[in-house]
């Protein structure tokens, strides 16, 4: 029998993908100069650019599957803006990218991404805009809030982390001993979840099967708001 070429040639890049990335990152953050990246840019684009793109457009179907709509992707950029920036080093150090369902905006997106110190996978709503905000508050205020509590109990229980409440205080007219202060105190709710740092033989595995612990919670997002 024939060895399966084209096989291999998609698996390899992201058998390494994770630990090209997070070497050249180390790299790069001694080093963060236009002149470095420039010569370095030919690694950059083999060794993380190009499997990245794979790596999205091979996830991108078991990703439309599990939610039974098209997605599209996107790989961030290596260059910061840093127009409105304090810090003018010129490049990110780290590797991100996205899925994003159709009618995103109003929907939670889905990512990826590697740096030095993280391998993670994400998802949510990055800001509630004005009509989310609203059925947020009405929707976790009420009986569904307990029930939508325990499905985040049971993400984080799987691995799963999300941030504190933006707010400092629980928005009127609601009770200020409200049992569901901290939600009602949130204006956006991202999950993630830390993948292993030494990579997987089976990325897109990895990653899909991440996205599956974080969708009962996407699920409720994409239902309520």
């Amino acid at each position: 029998m024939y060895p399966n070429t084209r096989a291999d040639h998609m698996s390899q890049p992201f058998e390494t993908l994770i630990s090209d990335a997070r070497a050249f990152y180390g790299e790069l953050a001694k080093n963060n100069t236009r002149d470095w990246f420039t010569e370095h840019k030919s690694r950059y684009e083999t060794q993380l650019k190009k499997p990245a793109k794979m790596l999205l457009n091979a996830a991108a179907p078991k990703l439309s599957g599990m939610l039974e709509q098209t997605v599209t992707t996107k790989l961030f950029r290596a260059n910061r803006d840093v127009r409105f920036s304090k810090d003018k080093t010129p490049y990110a150090l780290h590797l991100h990218m996205m899925w994003v369902p159709q009618g995103a905006g109003t929907q939670p997106v889905y990512f990826f991404g590697i740096a030095g110190e993280y391998v993670r996978t994400g998802a949510g709503l990055m800001n509630f805009n004005k009509a989310q905000q609203a059925a947020w508050r009405a929707w976790v205020s009420e009986r569904e809030g307990d029930a939508f509590q325990a499905r985040l109990d049971a993400a984080s229980a799987a691995g799963a982390a999300y941030g504190k409440p933006e707010l400092k205080r629980i928005p009127s007219p609601f009770d200020k001993e409200h049992p569901r202060g901290d939600l009602l105190r949130r204006k956006s709710l991202v999950l993630w979840k830390d993948l292993d740092a030494n990579g997987s033989s089976d990325l897109v595995g990895a990653i899909t099967q991440s996205f599956e612990t974080l969708d009962p919670v996407m699920d409720d997002l994409r239902t309520f708001l």
